[in-house]
């Protein structure tokens, strides 16, 4: 049953699914507390619960509920997922308050409010509260134009610190997580590729960075992650990889780039930027070796 006007913060995956079963008419947001763009659209998603009170509106911080997030295929902040009568009927991803606010009343039906008061670009889809913020949003995202941007529309600083990363090492992956600690299945699923291939890597936790995060959509023309590099170049994301590791074109595009590839299981990582995975090394070396050694050197390039 749907609290009216509320949104409902989501705790779990069997939370989830039990309160989109009961209701007639759900929405799902997925956010983060970090981007932007997902705050701007939950101003707009709570107004929307006022307006459409028969539907239950649920909101998942989607890192920090990865099974959840995996279930629902969401690889982006913000995304929405609309449900019927407990199955999924629609989904919408990025920033637009009057496609959210449509797609919204496709399932619930029209906006407890005078439609007189609805604009056109919105349908019958929300009320005055919801057009007064779609117009601020409007009007802060033109304010904010950037300046000094290329012609992929990131700022120069930005464009060319990407440039660096993706041509840091011959391949190079960016990810959810480290290779260490993965934090979606899509990313763990490219670096155990990658591990089956011996093919030496770079990596980024493009959680760390929004900056990073969101330019690389721009930067790629890819909207999602992982993204994985071969000498400067996009091969793809998951699904691809996945693709060319099982036709065995991956490794011929490796050999074609003559990136060398050792025997499986051999150490094949460097994360850049993360911290920890010496400690992790360290302590995998303790505990399987029965005698352990540590003993001073002295680098003679540091003399």
């Amino acid at each position: 049953m749907a609290t009216s006007g509320a949104v409902r913060e989501v705790g779990s995956k069997a939370e989830l699914d039990a309160a989109v079963a009961g209701a007639r008419a759900a929405a799902v947001h997925f956010w983060a507390g970090w981007c932007e763009a997902s705050k701007q659209m939950d101003e707009v998603f709570a107004h929307l619960a006022v307006d459409f009170p028969h539907a239950a509106f649920l909101r998942v911080e989607a890192e920090e509920q990865p099974e959840i997030s995996e279930a629902y295929g969401v690889s982006a902040v913000p995304y929405f997922v609309f449900c019927k009568e407990g199955k999924t009927v629609d989904t919408l991803e990025g920033a637009n308050p009057a496609s959210l606010a449509n797609k919204v009343a496709k399932i619930a039906g029209p906006a407890s409010v005078a439609e007189s008061a609805v604009p056109a670009s919105l349908g019958v889809a929300a009320g005055p509260a919801v057009l007064e913020k779609v117009q601020e949003l409007a009007q802060r995202n033109g304010s904010s134009a950037a300046e000094g941007t290329n012609s992929g529309g990131l700022p120069d600083s930005l464009n060319k610190r990407l440039e660096q990363l993706v041509n840091s090492h011959p391949v190079f992956l960016f990810m959810k997580g480290t290779p260490e600690q993965p934090r979606c299945g899509f990313s763990r699923k490219v670096v155990d590729i990658l591990k089956q291939e011996g093919v030496d890597f770079g990596s980024f936790d493009i959680l760390t960075d929004n900056d990073v995060r969101e330019g690389m959509k721009k930067f790629s023309n890819w909207p999602t992650f992982p993204q994985l590099y071969c000498k400067g170049e996009l091969l793809g994301g998951c699904d691809i990889v996945i693709a060319m590791h099982d036709s065995g074109e991956l490794k011929d595009v490796f050999e074609e780039h003559n990136i060398p590839l050792k025997p499986h299981g051999s150490k094949n990582i460097e994360a850049v930027g993360s911290v920890g995975s010496w400690f992790t090394s360290l302590s995998k070396r303790t505990f399987l070796s029965p005698v352990l050694t540590f003993f001073k050197m002295m680098r003679l390039d540091r003399v």
